[in-house]
Order: structure tokens, then sequence, then C-alpha cells
């Protein structure tokens, strides 16, 4: 029998990098998406490392919408199966200071950031328990924790991610389940090579490991948490940063 895996957000760089290490691993891997088109490079990326049909697909849903969320779900299970590992990776930022903040800023991160874990997790608890196994693993952030100028709304959802981890986990884990957070600190993806070469510089220069992380550091801590054998792992939140533990 298939083990199903959903990563929410799992065409973005983090995302991506946690579909090819689960595969690896023998999960079969569904990469949710909301952008039409990006599920492409995607699937570019998971047949490079020799990946197929028969081990992965896509799932368009916005993760934001509940009802949404519910037709994708019941559309992944009808085709490959019960999912037993969640990951809930989907994320945008919309930074301003928040005297210049939108309302349409604050929600669009708190709706795709936060909520979506809610939505998401709300649809697949019952069957995990009734089936008495499963994985949560939710994306948190650094900055969840320490805060990060011009990010409220952003730090807002990453720190209710870890309260939203630590109650659940107390709630399921004698049904089978466990339910843990990764904050991941400054990752090498599309989004942090936007930020300015001084800026990026004065980041790095930062951090104790000397380098921004990679996809793959993110995607380790994900199998680790994932794997039967962790299942006396529950309510923690995994910082993955590169040494930057001062504001953990």
């Amino acid at each position: 029998m298939k083990k199903i895996a959903l990563i929410t957000g799992g065409v973005g760089g983090i995302g991506t990098g946690i579909c090819k290490a689960l595969a690896k691993q023998g999960w079969f891997v569904v990469a949710n998406y909301i952008v039409p088109g990006s599920e492409g490079p995607w699937q570019a990326a998971m047949a490079a490392e020799g990946f197929g049909e028969e081990d992965c697909a896509s799932a368009h849903g916005d993760v934001s919408n509940f009802a949404a969320v519910g037709a994708m779900i019941a559309d992944i299970e009808a085709r490959h199966g019960p999912v037993s590992l969640l990951v809930n990776c989907a994320g945008v930022t919309r930074d301003a200071r928040l005297v210049k903040m939108s309302e349409e800023q604050w929600h669009a991160v708190i709706d795709t950031n936060l909520t979506s874990v809610f939505n998401v997790t709300r649809q697949l608890i019952e069957g995990m328990c009734d089936r008495g196994y499963g994985r949560i693993i939710n994306i948190s952030s650094v900055n969840g924790t320490k805060g990060a100028f011009g990010q409220t709304n952003y730090a807002a959802a990453k720190a209710g991610i870890v309260g939203f981890t630590k109650s659940l986990a107390l709630e399921v884990i004698k049904k089978g389940v466990t339910v843990n957070a990764i904050s991941p600190g400054f990752i090498d993806t599309d989004m942090t090579r936007a930020i300015r070469d001084d800026i990026r510089a004065e980041i790095v220069a930062a951090i104790p490991a000397g380098r921004m992380g990679g996809p793959g550091d993110i995607a380790n801590a994900v199998c680790f948490l994932a794997q039967d054998s962790s299942s006396y792992i529950t309510g923690i939140n995994l910082s993955v940063n590169g040494g930057v533990h001062l504001y953990q």
C-alpha cells in the first residue's frame, strides 16, 4: 500500500526539496499548488530526480479556503489513498511596517500561512486518528520566535503555528499521531535571492554557520520527523537555522 504525503505549497523552493527527499524515502508525494502553471517546473524537477507518475502528483487548491481544501483532499484520497503525512508548508509574505500595513496584506498572510494549517489539518486529522497513525509537520520560522521588522503579519502567523502544533500534539498522541513544527532560519530560495546583495551579506555574516541553509536542510528534518521511529517525538519546534539560537 502506498504511503501518501501531502505537502501544501509543495511546488515552492522548500516544498520541492521536501518532496524530493520524501520520495527518496518511499513516500508517494502530492504537491499542492495554487498558481496555474507552477506545477510544471515542479514536475520537471521531480523528473530530473527520476520520479514520475508512480511516485508523485500535483494537486491544485487554495489552502486558505476550507471548502476548496475539502474538494482537493477528497480528490487526492480517491485517486491515491488516505494521507498519512501532512506537511503544512504553504506560505507568502506581504511585508510592511504596521503603520503602513493594509488589511489585505494582513489577511493574505494570516489566511495563507496560518488559517491554511487549520483548513488542511482539520480535514485529515480524524482519518489519521481513526487509522491509528499519522504525521503532521508544520513549517514555522525563526521569525515567529524573534520577530522581524516589517513582518508583524508573518511573525504572528508563524508564532501561531507553534501554538497550534503544541496544542494539537496533546490532543492526538494517544491516537498514534504526532504533530511537530520546524522553524527554518534563512534558506537560499528565490525569495531570499531577491534580497539586495548588501543586505544578504549582512544576514549571512550573522549566521554562525557562515551560510544560508538550503531546502535540503529543511527536507532532512522533515524526513526525520516523518519516520516511524520518531513516534516518541511530538509537540516540538525544531530549529534549523545554522546556529542562530540566541533568539530561540
